[in-house]
């Protein structure tokens, strides 16, 4: 894995388009998650340029769901997975197209089947038989006439490639393909429900190109059987996604021109039969885990029983992925001294969070330059499932400020919760 910044004669501070980490901070505060929009905008575009036009790049908003973040990739041409109604209107603000906005989840409620009525989008994804009666019935209740939608499978055949595998096991996604052949019946029934097409997700962080590929020969396989089975037309094929990022030592990042490679051979052999048909590509973490960097002040240097510690304003309340919670073993996010940048790391180092918890440690044995209070320290490769999978009201600390560096500007694209912010929000009993 390699860092990315610019230090100054190989020692100084971390800059992001050329704008030192301290000026960031010293107008935002800390702890501050920093997005580098060019490296956000490389990213996409490098996997955009590398993959057949027939193959549409859907950015997953549950990745990093900032508008702003959303905007810039909206802006380049991708479109947007969302799974809930904030999602939906975050992307309808950041500008995205309804025609290339899906919307799916297994447990939608009628206030989101409704807005997603509202907005014609391209389709919905229904994850069981019950909610297909259920946007049948909403339907006909406003009077529309057709409602696009796809149906998410759950695959027969198991995951390859992935520690959270989501096909060939009991899941609250999607339908059972043993389940779906026997009801070609009551989907040639619906009368306003259209189905365009089918939708699988068969995992996630894959870092082998060669797993992605099989699994997206296996989706396509299986789409084309069912539809000949069930005699649905395929518009639409959504193959999912699942694009990871290498975090961890010996990791190495996806070679992601062999994945275009293998998904644009195994594209050209489904769309010679079915020419027309949109393929989607979900990418959430891929696209932005690279451009973010979760900043933290040093508060303290201490030992302990012969280690050292560095305590910092930040930990699991704003990035649980980085602390490692629900992992059976825990391993360290890249961490680098932001104001000693390219400095000899010839310390070791446990850095850990202000919470009061065990388990609030960001990085064990960590090698860094000399550290003292007041000095940053930064968790790089932060872009992707940072607040948005966090538990930002522990300890009543609130969620971090969130910039985006434009063309060489910092922005403020979401406000540090406040004091007032968390308490105006409860209501005093009178007891």
């Amino acid at each position: 894995m390699v860092a990315y910044g610019e230090p100054e004669n190989g020692q100084g501070e971390f800059r992001i388009q050329g704008v030192p980490v301290t000026r960031i901070v010293e107008e935002f505060g800390t702890p501050t998650y920093v997005y580098d929009a060019s490296r956000l905008e490389s990213v996409y575009r490098e996997l955009r340029g590398l993959l057949r036009p027939e193959i549409d790049v859907f950015y997953s908003l549950k990745a990093n769901p900032n508008v702003s973040v959303v905007r810039t990739l909206g802006r380049l041409g991708a479109g947007a997975e969302v799974s809930s109604l904030v999602e939906l209107r975050t992307a309808q603000r950041a500008g995205i197209s309804p025609a290339d906005t899906l919307f799916l989840g297994p447990g939608k409620t009628e206030a989101e089947l409704a807005a997603c009525l509202d907005a014609g989008l391209h389709a919905i994804v229904c994850e069981s038989l019950a909610e297909l009666r259920q946007l049948e019935a909403a339907a006909t209740a406003r009077g529309l006439s057709s409602v696009d939608v796809l149906l998410r499978l759950n695959p027969d055949f198991p995951t390859k490639g992935s520690g959270l595998a989501m096909g060939g096991k009991p899941r609250q996604f999607g339908i059972d393909t043993r389940l779906l052949r026997a009801e070609k019946e009551r989907l040639a029934a619906l009368s306003r429900v259209r189905v365009r097409g089918v939708h699988a997700y068969m995992g996630t962080r894959f870092l082998a190109h060669g797993d992605i590929v099989h699994n997206t020969r296996e989706v396509l396989g299986l789409a084309a059987d069912l539809a000949a089975d069930l005699d649905i037309d395929l518009d639409t094929v959504d193959v999912g996604g699942g694009l990871g990022v290498a975090y961890f030592d010996n990791e190495e990042d996806l070679d992601v021109q062999a994945l275009a490679r293998g998904l644009n051979a195994e594209a050209d052999r489904f769309l010679r039969e079915r020419p027309g048909c949109r393929l989607v590509l979900e990418v959430g973490r891929y696209l932005a885990a690279l451009c973010g960097t979760y900043v933290t002040r040093v508060l303290y240097v201490k030992e302990s029983m012969g280690s050292d510690f560095v305590v910092t304003d930040g930990g699991t309340n704003h990035h649980m992925a980085a602390v490692g919670t629900g992992s059976f073993v825990k391993r360290n996010f890249p961490l680098v001294a932001l104001t000693r940048y390219g400095s000899p790391a010839d310390h070791e180092y446990t850095v850990t969070g202000p919470l009061c918890t065990p388990n609030d440690v960001l990085g064990k044995k960590v090698r860094l330059p000399a550290v003292a209070p007041g000095d940053l320290i930064g968790v790089q490769r932060s872009g992707a499932y940072g607040p948005s999978a966090s538990p930002g009201h522990f300890l009543s600390h609130g969620f971090p400020a969130e910039v985006l560096v434009h063309r060489g500007t910092p922005h403020l694209v979401r406000a540090r919760d406040t004091a007032e912010d968390l308490l105006d929000r409860q209501r005093l009993a009178p007891l």
